[in-house]
């Protein structure tokens, strides 16, 4: 098992579980499947055009691309050839794909559409290694990534066996380069052995087998998604690539998955879409509605009374049932990961019969450092148990370090950045700050760079204010500020959608007038400091926010505010809103 390597995956699902459709696609309107032995074949002819192009063992390859069954196919290929891939975010700015180019010296570099072709065409005379660039798209006057696997006759098949069994376990496979909330990003460099650790420690955390059929949505340049395509692949599951973030409900439906993968902020927005479907209903149907949400609100793992548990049998036949068929019927967990989920919704959703497993993790822990499940226990507002052969400890000042298989190899090009974050013995300085509940259970408590203090001294956790302000159905975001300052203050997003249902409620009409007007609606800034006050009670004196400003616009990637991971970019933030902080602070 340890002198496995991740190109060794396919060829464990083609040995015990050949899949008919081992990824599936929709195309035209069909989802189309993709066997294992051709997935195989085709990343065989890749590879050997590849050797072709005169691609050695070290080499970098870049891709750029949503979430499709070229990109794996390109994954497996690169790495039977010894050769490095350098995941790209299809939605970053040409300075970072500049930086990331150069500073990887990648050599081949693949879009999936004519807009990436585009970006990265614009800089290709500032990136003297970028030798070949290819588009997965059929776009005239583009070279098309079918050019590499033409060029296959060239070389033996035995030539990429030959290769392959050069690759060792410990080697380095893929440079993925960390988003960042400041500076340049940087490239976390993991080996073969750092994913798989991960792949065998999490196949028991996750509810799948090679019966199972998974929807696959997140970016696959991301390590927690990609971690889990190969997990996928190992145990013999369907992968389906879901359309895009805006048909994700629809495709769930069609697919009906057992398992896939969401961030906290698209899980939001499930949940809102569901009680706004609940307020929809009239009478003794709507009363039942939220009936059963008060109930999934209380709900507790142990320790409820029969009466309680009769009532929620009641309520998942009832009401949950309905959350489940609009999941597609079929779920068995949805598995969490990047940021802070909200316990509430964790809480609501299990009791409903939707498990929401949250983890914890990091680009450079190969992600995953612990996860909530069946089998270790779970617990609400903890990111789970550990996974087996990772040790953590919780340092002096509570940051959380980690230990184990699935620590990176390092930062490529960056000794200084690497030192920084590894100690003498091997420990991975995380950055956040984390207690252990019941001694096994992991509850992230913030990020040891955005916790701050005010004037008087008192430290302010942006992280769980957040989330708990963000349980107000009127808040789509909210960030929290004041470092240095008197008092913590907040940018609030209102939820434009649920704001105006409000207003029709109260007899105004916002149909007619922009976002920019709503938000100075006297009634809406008195309605908002109402939820704020409220939602206060839970903090100490010092937490409290004392003042706010509603934007207009919600926070996004293309704003620059967003990581590609959804989260939020304080700095960016705090520097494109200076004007609204100066109302908040009178500076």
């Amino acid at each position: 098992m340890n002198s496995m390597r991740l190109f060794d995956v396919p060829y464990h699902q083609q040995k015990n579980y050949q899949k008919d459709s081992m990824f599936v696609t929709k195309k035209e309107g069909i989802w189309t499947p993709m066997d294992t032995t051709t997935f195989i074949e085709k990343a065989l002819l890749v590879s050997r055009g590849l050797i072709a192009f005169g691609i050695s063992a070290g080499d970098k390859i870049a891709v750029a691309s949503t979430n499709r069954v070229e990109w794996n196919i390109l994954d497996i290929a690169v790495q039977q050839v010894g050769a490095i891939l350098v995941p790209l975010y299809p939605n970053i700015s040409v300075n970072d794909y500049r930086f990331i180019l150069n500073d990887s010296s990648t050599r081949i570099c693949v879009v999936g559409n004519k807009e990436l072709w585009d970006k990265i065409s614009s800089i290709r005379k500032d990136v003297p290694s970028l030798e070949h660039l290819f588009v997965f798209d059929e776009i005239e006057g583009c070279s098309h990534w079918s050019e590499i696997s033409e060029k296959s006759e060239k070389t033996d098949p035995s030539e990429v066996k030959s290769r392959m069994d050069l690759v060792k376990s410990g080697d380095l496979v893929t440079i993925i380069y960390t988003s960042g909330t400041t500076g340049n990003p940087k490239g976390v460099m993991l080996s073969h052995a750092n994913i798989l650790s991960n792949v065998f420690a999490c196949q028991s955390r996750i509810p799948a087998d090679n019966n199972s059929k998974v929807l696959s949505f997140l970016p696959v340049c991301h390590i927690y998604e990609r971690m889990l395509h190969y997990l996928y692949m190992y145990i013999g599951c369907s992968i389906y690539f879901g359309e895009s973030m805006e048909t994700i409900g629809e495709n769930i439906r069609e697919v009906k998955p057992d398992v896939f993968s969401a961030v906290p902020r698209l899980i939001e927005k499930v949940y809102d879409k569901i009680i706004a479907k609940g307020d929809e209903l009239s009478g003794l149907k709507k009363k039942l509605f939220f009936w059963a949400v008060a109930l999934a609100e209380n709900y507790e793992l142990k320790g409820k009374s029969p009466l309680y548990k009769m009532q929620l049998a009641l309520a998942r036949k009832l009401i949950f049932s309905k959350w489940k068929l609009a999941l597609g019927g079929n779920v068995k967990a949805i598995a969490s990961g990047s940021a802070a989920l909200q316990p509430r919704l964790a809480r609501i959703f299990l009791a409903a019969g939707i498990p929401i497993l949250e983890g914890y993790g990091l680009s450079e822990t190969s992600p995953v450092v612990t996860v909530n499940s069946f089998d270790k226990g779970i617990c609400f507002g903890s990111v789970g148990t550990l996974i087996e052969h990772v040790e953590v400890k919780i340092a002096e000042d509570g940051e959380i370090l980690v230990k184990g298989p699935n620590v990176m190899l390092g930062y490529y090009n960056n000794e200084e950045a690497t030192n920084e974050v590894m100690d003498k013995d091997g420990w991975f300085h995380t950055g956040d700050i984390g207690v252990f509940i019941e001694d096994k259970f992991l509850k992230i408590t913030d990020r040891k760079k955005e916790i701050f203090k005010t004037s008087g001294g008192k430290y302010i956790a942006p992280q769980a204010m957040e989330n708990k302000f963000k349980e107000s159905r009127f808040i789509e975001q909210l960030i929290v500020v004041g470092e240095g300052e008197k008092f913590p203050g907040a940018f609030i997003v209102p939820s434009f959608l649920f704001l105006k249902e409000w207003a029709l409620q109260n007899n105004l009409n916002f149909d007619t007038i922009s976002n920019e007007e709503i938000v100075l609606q006297e009634k809406v800034l008195l309605k908002f400091k109402e939820e704020i006050d409220e939602i206060n009670e839970f903090f100490g004196s010092w937490e409290q926010l004392k003042k706010f400003v509603l934007l207009p616009k919600e926070f996004s990637i293309d704003g620059g505010e967003l990581t590609p991971t959804l989260k939020l970019k304080r700095k960016k933030i705090m520097e494109k809103y200076q004007k609204e902080y100066a109302i908040l602070y009178g500076n």
